[in-house]
């Protein structure tokens, strides 16, 4: 495992770093020691992908960067550093310079798009009442209600900030789509993954949240490009 990368793993909206926490066990069931998951601010595209350039400066060697639903926009900003070996995109935006996660979901607005709405500060929040059928209508009503009361609300304006430079026009890449999908249209992440030039492009009939939903075939996926950048 010594020549293997590190894995740092990105969440999105509505959730925090303790959303890996299926994938992180399964990873280490498959031997994979070094595992992080990055607590975002989500307070804007930049602070979060500060917040990520710093993890990735303080491993040793390779790193593997993977990032779901926002936190593919977060990698995407981020990924160019010099010991990143590739990124794998879970059911996430991987936009190009000038795009923002907004201005992609404009372009095929999801069918849950009606469930989301801003507080008095700005924050904007998944109607607790619809998390269920519009994160993650394949897990259990229980999980979706803690997911719900324990949902990471972003500042608004993170939603259209725009990338800069692009890593994965420099970076190795992969995707999975889910295909029942109701956060991110899959219209809109089978046009990404096809101009990322990826090494590879999985799908999964899955809701948006994949990694409480699919963990095993996320964590295979993920193994299996650490075994590739390692090559």
């Amino acid at each position: 495992m010594s020549n293997k990368p590190k894995i740092i793993l990105v969440h999105g909206f509505w959730g925090g770093a303790a959303h890996w926490g299926k994938v992180i066990l399964e990873l280490a069931r498959r031997g994979y020691q070094s595992v992080h998951a990055v607590e975002l601010p989500l307070t804007s595209l930049a602070e979060d992908a500060e917040r990520t350039r710093k993890m990735v400066a303080q491993q040793k060697g390779p790193v593997l960067l993977v990032g779901h639903s926002y936190g593919g926009a977060v990698i995407t900003e981020a990924g160019d550093q010099p010991n990143v070996a590739g990124l794998v995109y879970i059911a996430a935006f991987a936009p190009d310079a000038g795009e923002s996660p907004g201005g992609i979901t404009q372009q095929h607005p999801p069918v849950a798009m009606a469930n989301i709405e801003p507080d008095s500060d700005n924050y904007l929040w998944l109607k607790a009442d619809k998390f269920h059928e519009s994160f993650c209508q394949d897990i259990s009503p229980e999980d979706a209600f803690v997911l719900a009361a324990t949902q990471k609300a972003p500042l608004a304006g993170t939603f259209g900030d725009v990338i800069t430079a692009p890593a994965w026009r420099k970076k190795p890449s992969w995707y999975q789509i889910a295909s029942e999908d109701r956060m991110i249209a899959p219209e809109n992440q089978k046009a990404m993954s096809a101009r990322l030039n990826a090494r590879k492009v999985a799908t999964l009939e899955a809701s948006h949240a994949l990694p409480q939903s699919k963990p095993l075939e996320v964590a295979a996926l993920i193994d299996e490009v650490a075994v590739d950048v390692s090559k």
